[in-house]
């Protein structure tokens, strides 16, 4: 077919390739502009960009598809469908219409659960059991279109968002390729009325740990944010990023936030119910270590208290 395809992060690369390795005809690659990045700032273009440009492919770089010069572009394109994945701009209804077979959308979860911006650190964090991705005929609401075909994965006990995103951009490359080799004779099924769950956007100011939660949800919560934005406490005036914890028994007569025990490989902190029993950290600009690389420079004790 010949397609116009919309995406940013890597998670779109992924079926950006697949799409193109089938044989495809990617007539435009749409992508969000170049951003600054890393300690110098320079401007880096997005995963798709780069991906785009090395297969030979036509990228375009929008601030927005709101004007009259962006929606000539791409009518002047004829394509039979568009395929969006994670692009991160709307598609205004004029151009969901230009499309012969309209524009399709892969979202990493199971709809309508988790429709919107962070469905896979949302469904982590709730202690979803199962999510997957499901491709999705777009209309003018969020997320809201009829499913085409969806395909589910279980979450592992100990998966993080960087592990689950890597699985579901496999699974997405997949279903997108199926989808659009089958999509003329695809049915589209409505979403159900009930069950629906909204993603919102994860903010760097959910970040801090708060003690008095259940160790079951601070657990839930630093797989959820990793890689981004990361959980983080403070003990010893130090403010410190969470990767690694597992739930523990804890001590019920201890204040919330103390520090329970200290081992050379981990220290726990009371939690509202039960422990974290925390291994992984990072000090402010360094890497990921071990609490027993932490200890050799750093001391924490029992009683600290972590805020």
């Amino acid at each position: 077919m010949k397609i116009i395809f919309a995406g940013t992060p890597d998670f779109a690369a992924t079926s950006l390739a697949a799409l193109h390795q089938a044989g495809h005809d990617i007539a435009l690659v749409l992508t969000q502009p170049d951003r600054a990045s890393g300690r110098g700032m320079k401007l880096t273009a997005t995963p798709v960009a780069k991906l785009g440009e090395g297969l030979g492919l036509r990228v375009e770089k929008p601030a927005t598809l709101k004007s009259d010069a962006a929606q000539a572009m791409i009518a002047g394109i004829h394509a039979e469908v568009m395929v969006v994945a994670a692009y991160g701009l709307l598609l205004p209804s004029a151009i969901l219409a230009l499309p012969k077979l309209g524009c399709i959308n892969t979202h990493a979860s199971l709809l309508p659960r988790w429709r919107g911006a962070a469905p896979v650190q949302r469904a982590i964090e709730a202690g979803d059991i199962q999510t997957g991705v499901g491709i999705m005929q777009m209309e003018a609401g969020l997320d809201t279109g009829p499913v085409l075909l969806e395909r589910a994965i279980d979450i592992a006990v100990d998966e993080t968002s960087a592990t689950l995103f890597i699985k579901l951009a496999t699974l997405s490359a997949e279903a997108i390729v199926d989808a659009v080799h089958r999509l003329p004779d695809l049915t589209p099924q409505q979403q159900p009325v009930t069950g629906v769950t909204y993603a919102t956007k994860i903010s760097r100011s959910e970040a801090p740990l708060d003690w008095s939660q259940p160790a079951s949800t601070l657990e839930r919560r630093i797989r959820a944010f990793d890689p981004f934005p990361g959980c983080e406490t403070t003990i010893g005036g130090e403010r410190l990023k969470i990767w690694r914890a597992l739930v523990t028994a804890g001590d019920p007569n201890a204040a919330v936030g103390s520090v329970t025990t200290v081992t050379p490989v981990d220290f726990s902190v009371q939690c509202g119910e039960q422990a974290l029993s925390i291994s992984t950290l990072q000090r402010a600009g360094g890497r990921r270590i071990s609490v027993r690389e932490l200890l050799q420079s750093f001391e924490i004790s029992p009683g600290q208290q972590c805020t």
